[in-house]
């Protein structure tokens, strides 16, 4: 990815100097920009070193974006996708994987569609980007947490050596939204910008778990087991059918993983809007009810559970959740069971916290800023990242999302503070 050829070759933004709000991926993109173009960038962020929860992100294989067709990648970002649009057409899945071979991390896409560093690591990436950062002059504060604005409008933020306050040409606040509170995203902007009357959706968890009210039983000998091969179905409050098939976790508190992570957005406002939501398992999605059935006929004197395991191939996990649902009459109906072996019903009434969520949604409302992610009501403050409200599935889009929406509002910067530098028209 090269970047603007106008940003590349100004001459005036070298006396210009922006302050950054946060060193997760959207500042960091932004710094990158803005200093490409000569602009003396300083970058703050609360933690004592910057990039955290993208290296948390990477432990288990850093998903940088995801392969699918262009149309239905930009779809994943459901009702803010107008408005994220611009962001993602200046830096699409594709730039950004070119973005990533020019730091010198080789690439691949794995069975899913999802695209990954060769090393499957966060660190190797995240360290070649700040040493491209350093060259480029960008300036990092660790240990500084911002606390707002001063009556002359002047940043001011508590560092390692107490209270100090800041003067930009502009400001970038790219502050995270409110999950894993412990890397820096806790979410304690709402109430500065709030104060500032800037609108403001309620965070709230995504690409989250759901608190599920299990027996002991299924507690503690099923806890951390992961339930595979199976398939949700699931009606939301508008009457639309979610489907899908994959993988989840029991967990003590309820159900949570990769299949629960993609529902996450219609199941939180199903009970947002009607105080609960049940989805139905499959699990058994390879095989229609009438071959369970007839499978189940067969049975004999073994014992349920193990002919449920030599028969259909379930694990001990998927016999516990038919116990769990069903009382000991209708485990021996076989109607019954082989009906609810392909629509086992699951009722939650809250998601997990948001400081177990991978992500989170809500945020500054899209409305409140302009074409250059600018805060129309003070000019000269931008945002960017996941503290905007929108929100996509895990996936690579989360990544791909605030990386974009980091490099557009490097560009809103330089784009407004050239409008700044150029002569008024005379009367």
């Amino acid at each position: 990815m090269t970047l603007p050829e106008s940003a590349a070759t100004s001459t005036h933004l070298r006396h210009r100097n922006v302050a950054i709000i946060g060193g997760g991926p959207a500042g960091l993109m932004a710094a990158e920009v803005l200093s490409h173009a000569g602009v003396q960038v300083d970058l703050y962020d609360a933690m004592p070193s910057v990039g955290r929860k993208l290296l948390l992100a990477g432990i288990g294989g850093l998903n940088i974006t995801h392969s699918e067709v262009y149309g239905s990648f930009c779809s994943r970002y459901g009702p803010a996708q107008a408005a994220l649009q611009p962001s993602l057409d200046a830096f699409t899945p594709t730039a950004l994987r070119d973005w990533v071979h020019a730091l010198g991390i080789n690439t691949f896409v794995g069975t899913s569609g999802r695209v990954f560093p060769k090393e499957m690591k966060a660190a190797p990436l995240l360290r070649a980007w700040l040493h491209r950062l350093r060259q480029q002059r960008v300036h990092f504060h660790v240990r500084h947490r911002w606390q707002g604005w001063a009556e002359d409008g002047s940043l001011q933020l508590t560092g390692p050596n107490g209270e100090c306050t800041i003067k930009a040409d502009a400001t970038l606040l790219t502050l995270g939204g409110a999950s894993w509170p412990k890397l820096g995203s806790d979410g304690s902007w709402v109430s500065l910008l709030r104060a500032q009357d800037i609108d403001i959706t309620p965070l709230q968890s995504a690409n989250c778990g759901f608190v599920v009210p299990w027996s002991e039983l299924l507690k503690q000998k099923f806890s951390g087991e992961p339930l595979k091969t199976i398939a949700i179905t699931f009606l939301d409050h508008t009457h639309q059918t979610h489907h899908r098939q994959g993988e989840c976790i029991i967990s003590r508190e309820g159900i949570e993983g990769s299949l629960i992570y993609a529902l996450s957005r219609p199941l939180r406002e199903t009970i947002n809007a009607t105080g609960h939501a049940t989805f139905f398992i499959d699990l058994a999605p390879d095989r229609n009810q009438e071959e369970i059935l007839n499978a189940l006929c067969r049975r004999g004197k073994k014992s349920l559970s193990s002919y449920l395991k030599s028969a259909l191939g379930f694990t001990s996990v998927k016999a516990a959740l038919l116990y769990e649902v069903l009382e000991k009459e209708q485990i021996n109906n076989l109607k019954t069971l082989a009906a609810t072996i392909k629509a086992l019903p699951i009722t939650t009434q809250s998601t997990r916290p948001m400081a177990e969520a991978i992500s989170t949604a809500g945020g500054v409302a899209l409305n409140e800023l302009d074409h250059n992610l600018m805060v129309k009501k003070q000019p000269g403050i931008f945002m960017a990242g996941e503290m905007l409200d929108w929100e996509a599935p895990t996936g690579g889009y989360l990544l791909t999302g605030c990386m974009a929406t980091g490099r557009h509002a490097g560009q809103g910067i330089l784009n407004w503070l050239t409008a700044q530098d150029s002569p008024r028209p005379s009367a």
